[in-house]
């Protein structure tokens, strides 16, 4: 038998765990014996002092931050969700570093991008202080849950001593975090400009690992440049992507650019291509065989072109990389490389004008530069003034371009993925995902999570009503997906017949989402102290909620703690007015009630068989047996119908 508190998941004793599966030998007493893990890594480990590392002030603490479990949990807000019973999208509000740490027994290795917009440390921006002892309560105190006596929250503004040491504390632990949650072929986009951009790139290189930088995307997005600069108007920003592990990442074979696009006029097995001249036709000296005398050689093509060989045969034609002009040039690659391309079908002969030609298959994944100049990701006309025509004020600072963002999501994942933005601001991310999902046919799900940072009272989205970020986020959510909706509804009614079976129904369109707000757990911590005599303790940890929580604040505290998926079906069983949650068909019951007997473990049996699982887990009040018998019968019942002595589960 298990009994819970209200931890989340221990990511340190998780750590020490893959070591002990790794170097079984540094076992010692359930710690980890260091010394004898430097005798087994040998020559690898490093000792000197002079070896190059990224340090600052509160580095140490940031790491330790990361591995501390948090007393938080995720209480559910159903009247500001949409389309609760049927969306697999969800919308959490609170401090993202409490929120990751919930997050990670759920979804460990799930999350195939995390597209993420943090403060830029501009000035202007809030930095989110990390408090080691009790972060949940400073974010209590933000929210006004608590008195806030003595508590400030500000910009960050440069003169401080403490400038870019707070932003790097503020981001190094959410990305060791964000790290975990994604699938071993994920892939995260970081968005940033020249303030803090080298700093990202050492922390990010430090937790993704150097080989797993995929590249540093500069994205001009306001073409314009700053106004007010003194010397160089800034008229660009960055994207930092890394992969988590480069050899199971690729990227699906698109073209971002609409115009590129169109020109991919052919397609083979391999998908959509383009053909270009494999004769090197730029103007540099090595184009010309005086000066690249190994790129000049032939190549021979039979007569119906099915066929190129390194060596002359009957039938064959020789081919040089010679200009119809006469010139003398080179092609692209050495011999070697020219015949294991062809081999794999990128190279093919054609013939023009009499002549035969030697081309490469372009393929759209090859064509992604690190250069993004489209006019489509441009801050104002495709991310401010969206945002401004939605909701009919202007309620948000430099909201990025939904189309920058749909490309992004675009190139790394498919249908089914899940995708999250721990910085979401107005949601961009979310409106991108359903503009995305109605143009493929996707099913993508998004995880928004956001800091409900109050507006300035003077401030035009405080006079449109919304009060803080969240709202904003969540309302524009709620238009943003009735919108896309309409459209796709006009698109699929005047249809052909034909085409609508290569277009999503709308009612297919997923544009709900599931509101989830960070609270202290819903469990009880026994602190006898607290009470003036051990009688009153005693009474009250019969109830082992916290005053003012429901039965579907600690269902769903469970689902975290047991790892499930915050989207997962709930039903309710009723015998004799108790009530049992099922959660995911029948994987986890949970049974809160008071008086329980037999009749509930029978009825649980039944609902695991209707839905055919194998094994399951049951979840009951320590208290809530009718007497210890029952508690005994309640389990020996379970137990004969499969369910394991650790899966029953008490509070």
């Amino acid at each position: 038998m298990s009994q819970l508190n209200g931890e989340s998941l221990n990511i340190e004793d998780k750590n020490i765990e893959k070591l002990v599966e790794l170097f079984p030998e540094v076992n010692t007493d359930g710690k980890v014996d260091f010394g004898k893990l430097k005798q087994i890594l040998g020559e690898y480990v490093d000792d000197s002092e002079e070896r190059y590392r990224f340090v600052w002030n509160g580095k140490g603490e940031a790491l330790r931050l990361s591995q501390t479990p948090s007393m938080g949990t995720l209480r559910p807000a159903k009247e500001e969700s949409k389309n609760w019973d049927d969306t697999e999208n969800l919308y959490i509000e609170g401090d993202n570093l409490e929120v990751l740490k919930l997050l990670q027994k759920s979804y460990f290795n799930k999350v195939k991008m995390i597209y993420i917009d943090p403060p830029y440390n501009t000035g202007r921006d809030i930095i989110y202080k990390n408090k080691f002892h009790n972060s949940l309560e400073y974010y209590k105190a933000f929210t006004g849950q608590i008195d806030k006596e003595g508590f400030q929250i500000s910009t960050n503004q440069e003169h401080n001593g403490r400038y870019h040491t707070d932003w790097l504390n503020m981001m190094y632990p959410r990305l060791r975090l964000a790290r975990n949650l994604l699938k071993e072929d994920g892939f995260i986009f970081i968005a940033i400009d020249d303030y803090e951009v080298h700093n990202l790139i050492k922390i990010s290189d430090e937790i993704f690992g150097e080989p797993n930088r995929l590249g540093i995307i500069c994205v001009v997005h306001n073409p314009e440049g700053r106004n007010q600069a003194k010397f160089f108007g800034t008229s660009h920003e960055y994207a930092i992507v890394y992969a988590k592990n480069i050899t199971k990442a690729n990227f699906r074979k698109v073209a971002i650019d609409s115009e590129i696009k169109e020109k991919f006029e052919y397609q083979d097995e391999e998908g959509r291509y383009l053909l270009k001249n494999f004769i090197r036709m730029s103007d540099g000296k090595y184009s010309l065989r005086e000066n690249k005398p190994h790129f000049y050689y032939p190549v021979y093509v039979n007569e119906d072109l099915t066929c190129i060989q390194e060596i002359p045969a009957p039938g064959y034609e020789a081919i040089y990389p010679i200009t119809q002009s006469g010139q003398e040039r080179t092609w692209k690659t050495t011999k070697e490389t020219f015949f294991e391309r062809y081999k794999k079908g990128d190279i093919i002969a054609k013939r023009e004008f009499n002549t035969i030609m030697i081309y490469e298959k372009i393929r759209e994944n090859q064509v992604l530069k690190t250069h993004w100049l489209n006019k489509k990701y441009h801050a104002f006309h495709y991310g401010t003034k969206v945002l401004d025509d939605l909701l009919g004020a202007k309620t948000f600072d430099f909201p990025k371009s939904i189309e920058l963002i749909k490309d992004s999501i675009e190139i790394v994942t498919e249908a089914n993925d899940i995708i999250l933005d721990f910085f979401s601001g107005s949601s961009t991310t979310a409106h991108a995902i359903m503009s995305l999902n109605s143009e493929d046919m996707g099913n993508r799900k998004f995880i928004m999570v956001q800091l409900p940072e109050s507006t300035e009272e003077k401030s035009e989205a405080y006079k449109a009503g919304y009060k803080n970020i969240a709202e904003i986020g969540k309302e524009r959510i709620r238009r943003a997906g009735e919108q896309i909706k309409e459209e796709l509804k006009e698109k699929y009614e005047s249809a052909s017949k034909a085409d609508k079976v290569e277009m999503k129904h709308p009612e297919e369109l997923d544009i709900g989402f599931k509101v989830f707000k960070l609270d202290s757990s819903n469990i009880k911590e026994w602190n006898p102290g607290e009470y003036e005599n051990i009688q009153l303790a005693i009474e009250d940890s019969l109830t082992p909620y916290v005053p003012g929580r429901t039965e579907e604040d600690v269902v769903y505290e469970m689902m975290l703690k047991m790892g499930l998926d915050l989207t997962y079906p709930v039903e309710k069983h009723d015998v004799n007015g108790k009530t049992i949650y099922s959660i995911g068909y029948g994987f986890l019951m949970i049974c809160l009630a008071d008086s329980i007997d037999i009749s509930i473990a029978e009825k649980m049996i039944e609902i695991k068989d209707e839905n055919g699982q194998q094994e399951f887990r049951a979840i009951f009040r320590d208290e809530g047996f009718k007497s210890d018998t029952d508690k005994t019968n309640v389990k020996e019942t379970l137990r004969s119908a499969g369910l394991a002595e650790e899966s029953f589960i008490t509070l």
